[in-house]
Order: structure tokens, then C-alpha cells, then sequence
């Protein structure tokens, strides 16, 4: 579920929440709680469960790129040290 659909959402639960006899003003109110949630959150700097679920998953796999690369730098330390042992 998007950030935006998730605010909307709460912005409607809330106006719901309103008494009935003030229906005229629900839509207006939902307007402005979605806009004030939205600046709120934005200020925060939240993300989704999916974007850091997306991101976990990128650094995993950046993480076990690294531990490759840094056994073939090791192997190749290695491999100079020994060259220079023999010359």
C-alpha cells in the first residue's frame, strides 16, 4: 500500500469519525487532514514497510557483494606478496 493511499485513508478514518450532522465540511476536512499528515510525515522522513523492505534487501545483497570482493582483494594480496617472495 503507497504512502499516499495509506494517508488518505487515515485522513478518512478521521473525518468518519466526525458527527454526521456536519457532513458538508467532512470532504474539507479530509482535504486538510491529508494534507497536514502528508507535510507531518514528509517532514519525519518515513518510509513504507515495501521501500524498506526494497532497501534491506539492496544492502544485503551490497553486503555480500563486499565480502566477495574483499576475499578476491585478499587473494590478490596473496598472490603479489608471493611474486615478490620468488623475484
Amino acid at each position: 500500500m503507497s504512502k499516499t493511499h495509506r494517508l488518505k485513508e487515515l485522513a478518512a478514518q478521521l473525518a468518519e469519525a466526525l458527527p454526521t450532522h456536519i457532513g458538508a465540511l467532512k470532504k474539507d476536512f479530509e482535504k486538510n487532514c491529508h494534507s497536514i499528515l502528508s507535510k507531518a510525515f514528509t517532514k519525519f522522513d518515513l518510509v513504507t514497510r515495501e521501500e524498506f523492505d526494497t532497501q534491506t534487501k539492496v544492502l544485503a545483497r551490497t553486503r555480500k557483494k563486499l565480502e566477495e570482493l574483499e576475499v578476491q582483494v585478499k587473494q590478490l594480496e596473496k598472490l603479489l606478496r608471493e611474486r615478490k617472495h620468488k623475484e
